[in-house]
């Protein structure tokens, strides 16, 4: 008689038991779940991020390479000025009065249309070194400010260019980490899933623990994560 009651009570622990983990199972597989269609969530919303920033940066590359060119032909022309003006100079010294007048007269006319403002600005800082220095000769197409009239726009949108592509990179980098994090959950609903369905404890009780681990796990390096909004 005794041992039939005994036997009933641990039946009835064991029902309950089970009935416990059947709900806890259900709460963390509903907990999985929601953790699974957020981090899938956030994921697209880098990816998304990430293609934008990879355009922008090619995009801005593009105008860059634009920019140097544009700044670099601007460079030759104004090199071929620069040697035109050189050697007008030196007829302007001849002693022909008229070749020296029509020397003077080209002279101008070719400053006045042909050089800007950036580069008169670069010959008057080289004839007042020139001046200074005779011993040293300082050539305008090396004006620090002159070049940096010419090249500074590209360094800028190079730069922005750069800084969008690393941006790219970190979206990636969050995209493929909530990519992982999305797996290892999926894992863990897997675990649940099983342990659902089996009767015995030990086995259950294991895997039970498995998946729970592993979603917390999951869990927590997707919180690191910074989030995202639309």
């Amino acid at each position: 008689m005794s041992t039939v009651k005994n036997s009933s009570v641990a039946a009835a622990r064991m029902r309950m038991i089970l009935g416990n983990n059947e709900l806890l199972v259900a709460i963390l597989m509903g907990l999985v779940s929601i953790g699974i269609a957020y981090a899938s969530f956030q994921a697209s919303l880098y990816d998304s991020q990430m293609a934008g920033a990879y355009s922008q940066g090619n995009n801005l590359s593009t105008e860059a390479e634009s920019l140097y060119l544009e700044g670099n032909q601007q460079f030759a022309q104004d090199t071929q000025v620069w040697n035109q003006l050189t050697g007008l100079t030196v007829e302007m010294e001849s002693t022909d009065k008229a070749a020296a007048a029509s020397a003077h007269h080209k002279y101008e006319v070719l400053r006045f249309q042909a050089v800007s403002d950036e580069f008169a600005a670069a010959i008057k800082w080289s004839d007042e070194k020139n001046a200074a220095d005779p011993a040293f000769y300082y050539s305008p197409l090396d004006n620090e400010d002159y070049q940096n009239f010419l090249f500074s726009p590209y360094d800028k949108t190079k730069q922005e260019s750069k800084a969008a592509m690393i941006k790219g990179d970190q979206y990636n980098s969050y995209g493929d980490r909530l990519t992982l994090n999305t797996v290892l959950m999926s894992i863990s609903l897997f675990l649940l899933g099983i342990s659902a369905v089996l009767r015995q404890r030990r086995v259950q009780l294991v895997l039970l623990g498995t998946g729970a681990v592993t979603f917390f796990v999951a869990a927590v390096l997707t919180a690191t994560i910074p989030v995202l909004t639309l």
